[in-house]
């Protein structure tokens, strides 16, 4: 083990504090759920209970390759966000910016495809079959103001004393 404790640890790019645990700490990456460090930890061997800090290098240069290439650990394949990719087939893990380039990507491809999801992304609309009678609708207001229907009530009220 190392003998130095290190209060900032980074991994894929991303500053995680030491302080926390092995399990917290990696979850804190975009794109690592509580679940998959989990596995990560677990398959690695390494006590969960032992903080981030106090890994030793080797430890550390194992956990930075799990999380690149995650095809040599026993993490079932369903617990990996990226299933079936599109555009090689293959199971993986994405972290980080990895993440949100292949999002970014699959949201380009389906309004370029323009179906209905690419067409409601492209209008900036609900996508997922949310009601929008009501909401998400982006600082338009539909309705009546009060102060219209204080000048409405005062025109029917003049109109009134005419008759």
């Amino acid at each position: 083990m190392s003998t130095e404790f290190r209060y900032l640890v980074r991994i894929r790019g991303k500053d995680l504090e030491g302080r926390k645990k092995v399990v917290a700490a990696l979850s804190d990456l975009r794109g690592v759920g509580d679940n998959f460090a989990q596995d990560i930890v677990n398959s690695l061997g390494l006590d969960p209970k032992m903080r981030l800090g106090t890994i030793s290098d080797s430890q550390l240069k194992d956990l930075e390759k799990a999380l690149t290439d995650g095809s040599s650990l026993k993490v079932p394949q369903w617990a990996y966000n990226r299933r079936r990719d599109p555009e090689t087939g293959e199971t993986k893990q994405l972290v980080g910016s990895d993440l949100d380039f292949a999002l970014k990507t699959d949201l380009d491809r389906e309004k370029t495809v323009q179906s209905w999801r690419g067409v409601r992304h492209s209008l900036g609309l609900k996508v997922r079959g949310q009601r929008t009678r009501t909401t998400g609708r982006k600082g338009r207001t539909v309705g009546v103001r009060k102060s219209a229907l204080q000048a409405a009530a005062a025109a029917k009220s003049k109109e009134e004393e005419k008759k």
